[in-house]
């Protein structure tokens, strides 16, 4: 269970994080926003690991995981626009 509330965190910090660096106005929710820094996290922390880039514990897993949420803002906006 402690597992699971940190990733919510953390998720949500990443989400923030990209949320603001990402330009341009994101009207979504914050369980919107904790979903996609959980997912940008996930997907970085996965294909960062797998490349060899970095280690588990390492400052580039979150530097990733940010870029992955903005990644991941990007296309949700996308698809917004469209739907």
């Amino acid at each position: 269970m402690l597992s699971f509330i940190g990733t919510v965190i953390v998720g949500l910090i990443v989400g923030l994080i990209a949320r603001a660096l990402k330009p341009g106005d994101d009207r979504m929710g914050l369980l919107m926003t904790i979903i996609l820094g959980i997912a940008g996290s996930l997907i970085a922390g996965y294909v960062g690991r797998a490349l060899g880039w970095y280690q588990p514990g390492q400052a580039a897993g979150w530097i990733a995981s940010v870029i992955g949420a903005i990644v991941l803002l990007l296309i949700y906006g996308v698809v917004r626009r469209r739907a």
